[in-house]
C-alpha cells in the first residue's frame, strides 16, 4: 500500500472521490461532512447540518453537487460552490445507509434501515420509485455503471438486482397514462417501475455490501459471515462463482478495482485485503492496530482508493505507477506489459525488444522499480522489490527489433539496487553488510567496497562513481580510490537526474529539489507543496520538472515558474528544444510542446545577456503581473516598464527605475493628486526643479511651491506667490512668503491688517521703519510694547544665483534606454510642450470665487500699479533670461548620453552578504546579524561587554569626509589590504581595529601583572582578551588554531585569578581559603605562575596545620625544579616538618589523587565520572545545576547551549 494522504478525525462512514478534482468527501459518525484536497493535504470545507451520523455521501459526476444521507432520515443535496445545502429529501422512515447519483439521469438511489430502496429525481425533488422486497435493513444500493440495474445488499442475507428499465422509459416519455397511474400507487403498494431481476442467496449472515464490476457481468458482496462472494449474471439468471475466505470479522465493504483484475475488501477485523479476481486468491493484507474499517471508495478514473476507519481515513494506491526507464543518447528504454521497449526520439519510433520473464508472485508492487542501461554492451539491469530487492541482467540482441517473443534467461541476483558504473561493470548494493559488489556481465563479483555511510540506495554518478543515498544525506563515492568526492545534507532523495555534461545534478525528494554541482556543492533548493514526480535538463542548463499537476522550470539561481498545467501526471525522459518527451502511467511516450520563452527570458536576464533580452521583448508576447513582479524583484523595473499598458503600473515602475520622463507621461494621463505628489518627491530627489515646480502647481500645494522658489532663489515667482496668497486671503501663506522675501513693509502691513498691532509695531521698530512704527504707536496708545534688549533682524540672505536642475553625470546609455523606447523621438517636444504650455494650468486657482488667471492679475494690478502687465499667472509669461529658462534645460540635461546614476550597493551590505564572520558584520554596522552569528557559533547571549567593541570596530572600519558645512559627513569604508592597483569594482573585506598581535601584547601584560601579584589588573586584561577574540579575524588555519589555544590559556588564568581574589576576601573561613588555594594550583598556568601558586597553597596549608596537603604541594613545587633557591629551600623545610607528623588538622574537599576539573561558578572539583557541562565559548566546566546560566568566566555565553564553534577566518568552512 502506498499511502498518499491520511486524516485523523471521528469515525468515517462514507467516502466519495470527485471525478476531476483532487477532492474527497468524508462523512463522519459525528454528523460532519469534510471536503479534503488529498493532493495538498488540506481541509477545503466542512458541512454540518445533519443531526447524527452521516453514513452515505456521493459526488455528482458533472455538476457541482453532492448528496448525503444520515441517521436523521434526511437526504440532503449540497452545492459545494455555494457552500450550502440546496434542499432536503424526506421519505425514509429509518437510518439512511447509502446514497448515490446516477451517472446520466437526474436520479439519486438511497438505501435505508426502513427495508426500502428509494429512487429520487433531484431536479423535481420528488421520489419517483420505491423498491420494496428486502425484509431487513438495506445496507447499500448502487446503480450499474452502464445498464438499467440497481444492486442492493441487506441484512436479510440476500443480494438483489433490480431492473429499472421501465423507470428510464417513463423518464424519456412520461406522458404514458399507465405509467402515470402507477406513480399514484407507488407510495401505497411499491412501484412497478423497478422489479427484482435476481435474488442472490448464499451468505449465512447479513450482507453489508454489494457492488457491480465496472465492465463485466459480475457482482461482489461481503457479509457478516466474514466471506466475500463473487457472482456472475446473464440475461436470465445469476449464480455464485466463488467465495473468498480470510477475514476474521464482519466484511464491511468490498469492490472491484476499476483498472486492475483485483478485488479490495475491508473489515471490522482492522484489515484491508486485496484479492486476485481471476485466480481468486489473496494477494496482500494491510492492517491497522486499533481501527476497524467501515467503507471503501475507488476513484472513477485514477488508480486511487480510499478507506474509512474508526479514527479517520486513508487515500492510497496499491502499486507504483511510475514506469521504469533509462535514457541513453537518442533513445529511452522502458518496461511495459512484460516487455522491454525502446523509443527513438528523432524518428518517434517505438520498438518492442525482448520479453521480461518474471517468476510468478502472489503479491503486489513486484514490477520493475529502476532500469539501468549500458549502451556499449546493449545490456539492461532491471531492479524490483521481488525477494526483498533483486536485480535481473539482460543483454539485448543486436537484431531484436521485431516482436521479441523469444525470451532469454536473465542473470539474477539479490541486492537493494543495481546500476551500471562502467561499460561492462555494474554495482550492486548489499544492504546487510553496507557494501557495494562490482560485477561483470557474467554476474561474477570482481570487487567489493565498503560504503562510507549507511546506504539504502545507489545511483550512477559518472564512470566509476556512485551516488550513495542515506536517510538525510547523499555522498559521491569513487569505487577506484575508495574515497568520498562530495557530501551533501538533503531531504530523502527519491530520484537523481544528471545534466548531459555530468557537471550538475538534481536531487528529487518528495516535496523538494536540490541542485548541486558534480562535487555536491550546494547551489539552490526548491520547495514544492505537492509531490515532485520527475525532471530533466534542457539544452540551456534549465531543469524542467513535473509535479502531479504541472510542468515547471528551475533556473540555476533557484527561481522557478509554471510552464504548463497537466491533466494527468507524466514522467519527463528527454527535452529537445521546445518538445518535452514524457512517459505516462500507461507506459505511452508523449511529446508535449512547451513555450520556453518565459524561462529563457529570465535565464538571459540572469546571465546578463541583454541583447537577447531586448530581442525577446521586441518579438515576444511577454506580459502578466508575475513577469512584472519578477523584473521588479530582480532589480529591472526599467525592463518591466516596456511590458505594461496600465498607466498606474507604468507610473510606479517609472518612479522605481528613476525614469522621470515616463513618470511625467503617466502622471499627465492619470492626473490625480497623489501621483503628482509622488512625482514631485522623485523629481526633487533627482534635482529636476522644473518638474518639481510643475507637480506642486498641479496639486495646488502653494506652501511647498513657495518654499521651492525660496531654496532655488527665484524671488520673482516667490513675490507672485505672495500676491496669490493675498488674493486667496491666506494670511499665513502671505506672511510666510513675505518672510521668505525679506519684505518687512509687507509683513508689517499683514500684521496690522490681521489686528496684531503690538507685533506690527515691534517688527517696524526693529527694522528701522520709524514712521510706520510711530503711526502704529499712536493707535496702541499706552500699550506700546517694549523692545527686547538684543534684537536681531529676520532677513533672509539674497540669492547669488537662481538654481536650475542639478547637473547629471555623463554616462553611456543603458542597453534598455532608447532601444526599446518607441516614444523616445518625441520626448523633447513633449517636454518642451509641458514646460511652455501645460505648466500654466497649474496655477488655475478656481477656488477663489471661480476667478481665472486673468482676474487675479486684474486684482494684482489694482493693488500694485508697478506690477508688470501680464496676461495671467503662468510660467510662459515670466520674463526670464534665456540661460535661466528652466523648462528648456530639463530635456537637454537628459539627452541621450545622460541618465540618472543608479545608487550602488553600500559597501557595508556587500561585507555582510559575503561573510559569515561576526567581526565583519559588526564592521558593516549590521550589529543584529553579528549578534545572531555569535549566538549561533559560540552560544553568546550577553552582549553588554561587547557593545563598546562593536562600536569601535564599526567606527574603525570607516573614515569620514566633510563635504561642506551644510551637508552631512560622507562615510568611506576602509578595506583590508587595499592598494592603489586594486580594482574599484572589487570590494575587499573591512579593515578591523582588533588583530591577533594586539591580543598577544595583552597576554604578555597579563602575565606580567600576574607575576607582580596585581591580580585585579591581570584579570581585567585576560577578560578583555576573552571579549575581543570573537571579533578577531585571522587569515590562515594555523592562526585559527593559535586563537583557539589562546582561549584555553586565558580561560585558565581567569578562573584561577577569580578563585585567588575570592580567597583573599575570605577572612573567617580558613578551610575554604585552603581549598581555593589548592584548586588554583590545578589551573593550567605558565610554569613561574604555577610555582607561585604551589608556594602560596603550601604556605596557607602549612599555617593551618594541614601538613599532609602542604607536603603534597611542596613535592609538586620541587618537581618543577624552581630556579629561585628560596622557593626550593622553603619546600624542603616544609617536607621535613611534615615528615614528623604527616596529618591534616582539617578535612578539605580536595583529593589530589583523583583527577578533576573545576566548576567555574561554584569553584568545587568535578571528579572523573561525574556529569559536567561546558561553556560553548571558553570550554569552562560546570556542574549540571549551572545549565542555562551565564558563564562566570567569559561572561558572554550560556552554559550548555548548542553552538557550531568559533569562526574567525575566511578559510574555515
Amino acid at each position: 500500500m502506498l499511502t498518499k494522504f491520511e486524516t485523523k478525525s471521528n469515525r468515517v462512514k462514507g467516502l466519495s472521490f470527485h471525478s476531476k478534482r483532487p477532492w474527497i468527501l468524508a462523512s463522519l459518525h459525528s454528523g460532519v461532512i469534510q471536503l479534503w484536497d488529498y493532493r495538498m493535504g488540506t481541509l477545503i470545507d466542512r458541512f454540518d447540518e445533519h443531526d447524527g451520523p452521516v453514513r452515505g455521501v456521493h459526488f455528482h459526476k458533472t455538476q457541482p453537487l453532492f448528496v448525503s444521507g444520515g441517521d436523521d432520515y434526511k437526504i440532503k443535496v449540497w452545492n459545494y460552490k455555494l457552500h450550502r445545502c440546496l434542499f432536503t429529501l424526506l421519505g425514509h422512515l429509518d437510518y439512511i445507509r447509502t446514497v448515490q447519483f446516477h451517472h446520466e439521469y437526474p436520479w439519486i438511489v438511497s438505501a435505508s434501515d426502513d427495508q426500502t430502496i428509494r429512487i429520487w429525481n433531484w431536479q423535481s425533488r420528488t421520489c419517483i420509485s420505491v423498491l420494496t422486497g428486502h425484509n431487513h435493513y438495506v445496507m447499500c444500493a448502487s446503480f450499474h455503471h452502464k445498464e438499467d440495474l440497481v444492486v442492493s445488499a441487506s441484512l436479510d442475507q440476500t443480494v438483489r438486482v433490480w431492473d429499472i428499465g421501465a423507470l428510464r422509459k417513463k423518464t424519456v416519455s412520461p406522458a404514458d397514462d399507465i405509467l402515470r397511474l402507477s406513480q399514484m400507487n407507488t407510495d401505497f403498494f411499491g412501484g412497478v417501475d423497478a422489479v427484482v431481476k435476481y435474488v442472490l442467496e448464499g451468505h449465512d449472515r447479513g450482507v453489508n455490501w454489494a457492488s457491480f464490476h465496472p465492465t463485466l457481468p459480475l457482482i461482489v458482496s461481503g457479509a457478516d459471515d466474514r466471506q466475500v462472494k463473487i457472482w456472475r449474471m446473464n440475461d436470465t439468471k445469476a449464480w455464485e462463482v466463488d467465495t473468498l475466505r480470510g477475514h476474521m470479522n464482519n466484511v464491511s465493504c468490498v469492490l472491484f478495482h476499476s483498472r486492475q483484475d483485483i478485488i479490495v475488501s475491508n473489515s471490522e477485523d482492522k484489515s484491508i485485503r486485496v484479492w486476485d479476481a481471476t485466480k481468486r486468491t489473496g494477494l496482500q493484507t494491510f492492517r491497522r492496530e486499533h481501527d476497524r474499517f467501515w467503507i471503501l471508495s475507488a476513484h472513477p478514473e485514477m488508480n486511487l482508493l480510499a478507506a474509512g476507519h474508526d479514527s479517520g481515513m486513508i487515500v492510497f494506491k496499491l502499486e507504483r505507477e511510475r514506469p521504469a526507464f533509462s535514457v541513453s543518447g537518442d533513445s529511452v528504454f522502458y518496461f511495459k506489459d512484460r516487455f522491454l521497449r525502446s523509443f527513438e526520439y528523432s524518428s518517434q519510433k517505438d520498438t518492442q525488444l525482448i520479453p521480461i520473464r518474471r517468476p510468478g508472485s502472489n503479491s503486489l508492487n513486484q514490477g520493475p522499480r529502476t532500469l539501468s542501461y549500458s549502451p556499449t554492451e546493449n545490456a539492461v539491469l532491471i531492479c524490483s522489490d521481488v525477494d526483498g530487492g533483486s536485480y535481473e541482467l539482460y543483454v539485448v540482441p543486436k537484431d531484436s527489433s521485431g516482436r521479441g517473443d523469444t525470451g532469454q534467461e536473465a542473470k539474477r541476483g539479490v541486492g537493494g539496487s543495481a546500476v551500471f558504473v562502467a561499460r561492462n561493470r555494474f554495482a550492486v548494493l548489499e544492504k546487510s553488510s553496507n557494501q557495494v559488489l562490482v560485477k561483470n556481465l557474467k554476474n561474477e563479483i570482481v570487487k567489493k567496497s565498503v560504503l562510507p555511510i549507511a546506504t539504502d540506495a545507489i545511483f550512477y554518478a559518472g564512470t566509476g562513481n556512485l551516488l550513495c543515498r542515506a536517510e538525510d544525506r547523499v555522498v559521491i563515492f569513487d569505487l577506484q580510490q575508495r574515497n568520498v568526492l562530495g557530501d551533501l545534507q538533503t531531504p530523502f532523495v527519491r530520484y537523481v537526474v544528471w545534466s548531459p555534461e555530468m557537471d550538475t545534478v538534481a536531487l528529487l525528494s518528495k516535496h523538494s529539489i536540490v541542485i548541486a554541482d558534480k562535487k555536491l556543492e550546494h547551489r539552490c533548493t526548491l520547495h514544492e507543496t505537492i509531490r515532485v514526480k520527475s525532471g530533466s535538463w534542457d539544452d540551456n542548463g534549465v531543469f524542467i520538472y513535473t509535479t502531479l499537476t504541472h510542468i515547471k522550470y528551475c533556473l540555476p539561481n533557484g527561481d522557478s515558474g509554471i510552464i504548463k498545467t497537466l491533466d494527468v501526471p507524466v514522467y519527463i525522459t528527454k527535452i529537445y528544444g521546445n518538445t518535452v518527451f514524457c512517459l505516462d502511467r500507461e507506459g505511452k511516450n508523449r511529446p508535449i510542446i512547451i513555450d520556453s520563452t518565459e524561462y529563457i527570458f529570465k535565464l538571459s536576464l540572469l546571465g546578463k545577456r541583454y541583447d537577447q533580452v531586448m530581442s525577446m521583448i521586441k518579438n515576444s508576447e511577454l506580459c502578466g503581473q508575475a513577469m512584472i513582479a519578477y523584473l521588479q524583484q530582480k532589480g529591472f523595473p526599467q525592463v518591466a516598464l516596456y511590458f505594461v499598458k496600465d498607466e498606474r503600473t507604468r507610473f510606479n515602475l517609472a518612479l522605481e527605475s528613476g525614469n522621470i520622463e515616463k513618470a511625467l507621461e503617466s502622471a499627465k494621463k492619470i492626473d490625480e493628486k497623489d501621483h503628482w505628489y509622488r512625482l514631485g518627491v522623485e523629481a526633487l530627489r533627482q534635482g529636476n526643479a522644473g518638474i518639481v515646480e510643475y507637480a506642486y502647481q498641479k496639486t495646488k500645494n502653494f506652501g511647498r511651491l513657495s518654499f521651492h522658489y525660496l531654496i532655488t532663489g527665484n524671488l520673482e515667482k516667490l513675490s507672485k506667490m505672495m500676491r496669490i496668497a493675498e488674493v486667496k486671503n491666506d494670511v499665513m501663506g502671505q506672511f510666510h512668503d513675505a518672510l521668505y522675501l525679506g519684505d518687512v513693509q509687507e509683513r508689517v502691513k499683514i500684521l496690522k491688517n490681521a489686528g496684531h498691532l503690538p507685533l506690527a509695531y515691534v517688527t517696524a521698530k526693529v527694522h528701522g521703519l520709524n514712521d510706520i512704527a510711530e503711526d502704529i504707536a499712536g493707535e496702541l496708545g499706552d500699550n506700546v510694547p517694549s523692545l527686547p534688549g538684543k534684537a536681531e533682524l529676520l532677513t533672509p540672505p539674497s540669492p547669488v544665483l537662481c538654481a536650475g536642475d542639478w547637473p547629471l553625470l555623463m554616462v553611456s546609455k543603458g542597453i534598455f534606454e532608447g532601444g526599446l523606447d518607441d516614444t523616445v523621438k518625441n520626448v523633447h517636444e513633449e517636454y518642451e510642450e509641458a514646460a511652455d504650455a501645460d505648466w500654466g494650468e497649474g496655477l488655475d486657482i478656481g477656488e477663489v470665487d471661480n476667478m481665472q488667471n486673468g482676474d487675479i492679475n486684474a486684482l494684482l494690478e489694482d493693488d500694485e500699479k508697478e506690477e508688470n502687465e501680464e496676461g495671467g499667472w503662468g510660467l510662459e509669461d515670466l520674463d526670464l533670461p534665456a540661460d535661466a529658462d528652466t523648462p528648456r534645460t530639463a530635456p537637454h540635461a537628459r539627452s541621450s548620453v545622460f541618465v540618472a546614476p543608479t545608487p550602488g550597493i553600500p559597501v557595508g551590505q556587500i561585507w555582510a552578504q559575503r561573510s559569515s564572520l561576526a567581526a565583519e558584520h559588526a564592521a558593516a554596522g549590521d550589529f543584529d546579524t553579528a549578534m545572531r552569528l555569535l549566538s549561533r557559533q559560540l552560544g553568546i547571549r550577553n552582549f553588554s561587554p561587547l557593545k563598546s567593541l562593536f562600536i569601535d570596530i564599526h567606527m574603525g572600519s570607516h573614515t569620514y569626509l566633510r563635504a561642506f558645512s551644510s551637508a552631512p559627513v560622507i562615510p568611506v569604508a576602509v578595506e583590508r589590504g587595499w592598494n592603489e592597483s586594486a580594482s574599484p569594482n572589487v570590494r575587499s573585506p573591512p579593515a578591523l581595529v582588533f588583530n591577533f598581535s594586539q591580543l598577544d601584547e595583552k597576554l604578555k601584560a597579563g602575565y606580567k601583572s600576574t607575576t607582580a601579584g596585581k591580580f585585579s589588573e591581570a584579570l581585567k586584561l585576560f577578560q578583555s582578551i576573552l571579549h575581543t577574540i570573537p571579533l578577531i579575524v585571522v587569515e590562515t588555519r594555523r592562526e585559527v588554531d593559535e586563537v583557539k589555544e589562546l582561549i584555553v590559556i586565558v580561560k585558565e588564568y581567569v578562573l584561577g585569578l577569580k578563585m585567588e581574589l575570592q580567597r583573599r576576601e575570605l577572612k573567617d573561613d580558613p578551610v575554604r581559603q585552603q581549598e581555593l588555594a589548592a584548586y588554583f594550583t590545578h589551573c593550567n598556568l605558565q610554569l613561574p605562575h604555577t610555582r607561585l601558586a604551589l608556594l602560596n597553597a603550601m604556605t596557607v596549608c602549612y599555617k593551618a596545620q594541614n601538613l599532609s596537603t602542604a607536603a603534597n604541594f611542596a613535592n609538586r613545587l620541587l618537581e618543577t625544579n624552581p630556579s629561585n633557591e628560596n622557593q626550593a629551600r622553603t619546600a624542603r623545610q616544609v617536607l621535613q616538618a611534615a615528615g614528623r607528623n604527616m596529618k591534616d588538622a582539617t578535612q578539605l574537599n580536595y583529593d589530589f589523587r583523583n583527577p578533576f576539573v573545576l566548576c567555574g561558578a561554584t569553584y568545587v572539583p568535578i571528579y572523573r565520572g561525574q556529569r559536567d557541562i561546558t561553556c560553548p565559548y571558553c570550554s569552562t566546566h560546570f556542574g549540571p545545576s549551572q545549565e542555562g546560566q551565564l558563564c562566570t568566566v567569559c561572561d558572554l555565553a550560556v552554559v550548555g547551549s548548542d553552538a557550531s564553534g568559533l569562526r574567525c577566518s575566511p578559510t574555515q568552512r
